[in-house]
């Protein structure tokens, strides 16, 4: 299976549509996907990661740099991972929460959660 990137967009935020397997192999493409939305100056990035198969150390590398270009330039990301697919939910869920990287990531369970801009108590990452 190869990586799939689509664009879209909901109010202010601009949505990568990510899909397939990230590995050492693909998952540049979504870090210069995350970096070309900044160069365009998009300040507020969900990745949608819902029909990510798999996602290889390389991977949370991505999101991670992700997290800290937004942070750096202010900005907000957050990250669709739903719940479905057994009782730890997705595959990139799973890989998250066992290196101990979960907790660093605003995760909701599908775009309209993680576009709405009431403010919530708690995002999903706890």
């Amino acid at each position: 299976m190869t990586l799939k990137v689509k664009d879209a967009e909901q109010g202010d935020w601009a949505v990568l549509l990510v899909s397939g397997e990230m590995d050492l192999v693909t998952s540049p493409v979504v870090r210069q996907r995350v970096h070309d939305a900044v160069a365009e100056g998009r300040r507020s990035l969900v990745l949608d990661l819902a029909e990510v198969r798999f996602c290889d150390s390389s991977g949370v590398g991505v999101l991670i740099a992700a997290r800290r270009l937004m942070r750096s330039c202010q900005g907000r990301l957050r990250l669709i991972l739903p719940t479905q697919g057994g009782p730890d939910g997705s595959h990139v869920n799973r890989v998250l929460a066992a290196l101990g990287v979960r907790r660093l990531f605003d995760i909701y369970p599908d775009l309209a959660a993680a576009t709405h801009e009431t403010p919530r108590e708690k995002p999903l990452s706890a």
